[in-house]
């Protein structure tokens, strides 16, 4: 149950600031929060990660809805077979998943705004899916490396 948690607060928090940004700001536009460090900029992105796949929305749309769905199966599902460590990672990558996925179903782009200039901007969403993997890839060097060695 707390994994879905996790998914929902991911989903609702990442749902909140797109509606706060969309709502108050103009495409385009762009607001400095620390000088030209880093800026509110509210962009749509119509392709996936760095806008690439920008012109195959369907792809966009069925591979995350068949990995989000077999994601949240493996978290219903594996509960006792599986690390928290595991579990976490599986759920910050689908809830922000959803998060981008929503937006894609409802609009055909993910609204973005976390502005560094020197990356690509992003959402809140496509945080807790980078946390996720962080934690995957923590877990497989920990995890799957101590059970090779036993």
């Amino acid at each position: 149950m707390l994994y879905i948690i996790v998914i929902v607060g991911v989903i609702v928090l990442d749902r909140i600031v797109k509606t706060a940004v969309a709502g108050s700001m103009s495409v385009g536009d762009s607001i400095p929060v620390l000088g030209d460090f880093f800026h509110i900029t509210y962009i749509q992105n119509s392709g996936a990660a760095f806008s690439m796949l920008q012109n195959h929305p369907t792809i966009l749309i069925i591979l995350p809805a068949v990995v989000i769905l077999i994601g949240i199966l493996i978290i219903c599902t594996g509960t006792k077979k599986y690390k928290p460590v595991f579990l976490w990672a599986l759920s910050l990558m689908c809830g922000g998943g959803l998060g981008n996925l929503t937006d894609r179903l409802a609009y055909g782009k993910v609204i973005d705004m976390f502005d560094f200039g020197f990356f690509p901007v992003f959402n809140v969403a496509d945080i807790s899916v980078c946390v996720g993997c962080g934690l995957l890839v923590l877990y497989m060097i920990v995890y799957e490396n101590s059970s090779k060695n036993h």
